[in-house]
């Protein structure tokens, strides 16, 4: 079993900047890759970034150049820079096993206002 606890969610202007972290325990040697996705009010959720066991990374074309997924270890991170409105959702981190279970985190509300 793996538990996921995101953070760094707020409230901020277009054109800033927040750092989204997700805290894992348990079984986190058998995390393979995280995740970040997200979903706005009235949408369904959508994937945003990757990152794998080996460090590649992934990225959705809306968030391309302005996010950074990162990791270390048993946290995972979402630099996210020039924020737009559009990117107002709540934030669900998402961890996948080698066992290929996925574990999800509560969320966390991203307000970006213009």
């Amino acid at each position: 079993q793996i538990q996921l606890v995101e953070s760094g969610g707020g409230l901020v202007q277009a054109g800033g900047s927040l750092r989204l972290s997700c805290a894992a325990s348990g079984e986190i040697f058998s995390i393979s890759g995280m995740r970040w996705y997200r979903q706005a009010p009235g949408k369904q959720r959508e994937w945003v970034a990757l990152i794998t066991s080996g460090g590649r990374t992934n990225y959705a074309d809306s968030v391309k150049g302005r996010f950074t997924i990162s990791r270390d270890n048993a946290k995972g991170y979402l630099q996210m820079n020039s924020l737009k409105p559009e990117d107002t959702a709540v934030y669900y981190c998402n961890a996948f096993s080698t066992a290929g279970i996925n574990y999800w985190g509560q969320g966390t509300q991203v307000t970006v206002s213009s």
